[in-house]
């Protein structure tokens, strides 16, 4: 004898205002919700339970993922700001649980940086920031009101950067480095580093930030003492990575602040 069939509940079809704008050809999954006046062009496609605010506008090959929430005036996927831009095909990719507030823009990338722009999860992107073309976002990322990224920036997982601070292109933030507000960053900056400065330059080890995220007292002290070398000392770049590297306890966390300032093709950031 077969088994009765088991009751299953539909999926929540996307809700949209009726002032809203939505091209047939997007493609919205189960549960998204599109406020009054928003346009949504043709290439566009949105995750599961993502809302997308009042007058946000969403264009070219943008895909964004699930619980995602899109406030007030973002403008999502438009092309890029770089005039070497030929109307070449491209891509803008966000992840999941992102929050992108008011009037927020992000353009996808151009054929010269990759083809893509890619935001990855759990961010907040505050009021009226900007991520240009070729942007590489890591996950639980913090980019405050009006921080303007331009193109080719790499920002790894867990970096906060403060309000009013412009990056120049092609410029790397690493993991858990905080940047205070309304700095000028024209070089890479450290892994773990607070840095902050009119240039921006490196004050010390992040501990608040390593303290949140819950990191071993033991490799706290070990990256502090290679701060206090690299960025402390008299000895030039070169050396103290050679000093740092015979001569300290390795653990993974030195081992990407000395790979990522070896990879620096800007130079990094210093006291």
């Amino acid at each position: 004898m077969s088994s009765p069939p088991v009751a299953t509940e539909s999926p929540a079809a996307p809700t949209i205002h009726p002032t809203a704008i939505v091209d047939p050809q997007a493609e919205l999954s189960s549960g998204v919700v599109v406020g009054p006046y928003a346009v949504i062009g043709p290439q566009v496609r949105v995750g599961p339970q993502t809302a997308v605010g009042a007058h946000c506008v969403l264009e070219g090959c943008t895909t964004i993922g699930a619980d995602c929430q899109i406030f007030t005036g973002a403008v999502i996927g438009s092309i890029p700001q770089d005039l070497k831009y030929e109307g070449e095909k491209s891509e803008l990719i966000i992840g999941d649980r992102n929050r992108i507030r008011e009037y927020v823009t992000m353009n996808p990338g151009t054929k010269g940086g990759g083809g893509k722009t890619v935001i990855g999860s759990d961010c907040l992107l505050m009021a009226y920031a900007h991520v240009a073309h070729d942007c590489q976002v890591g996950d639980h990322v913090v980019i405050a009101n009006s921080v303007a990224l331009a193109g080719h920036i790499l920002v790894e997982d867990r970096a906060i950067v403060g309000g009013l601070v412009g990056v120049h292109q092609f410029v790397r933030i690493g993991t858990l480095a905080m940047v205070g507000g309304c700095s000028r960053v024209a070089q890479d900056v450290p892994p773990y580093a607070t840095c902050v400065g009119y240039p921006a330059k490196v004050f010390g080890l992040n501990s608040e930030g390593l303290k949140r995220v819950g990191m071993p007292e033991e490799i706290k002290e070990r990256l502090h003492r290679a701060f206090k070398i690299l960025f402390h000392s008299k000895l030039s770049m070169s050396n103290a990575l050679q000093h740092v590297a015979q001569n300290m306890p390795s653990c993974p966390e030195v081992e990407h602040l000395l790979e990522f300032i070896r990879q620096s093709k800007r130079g990094v950031c210093r006291a």
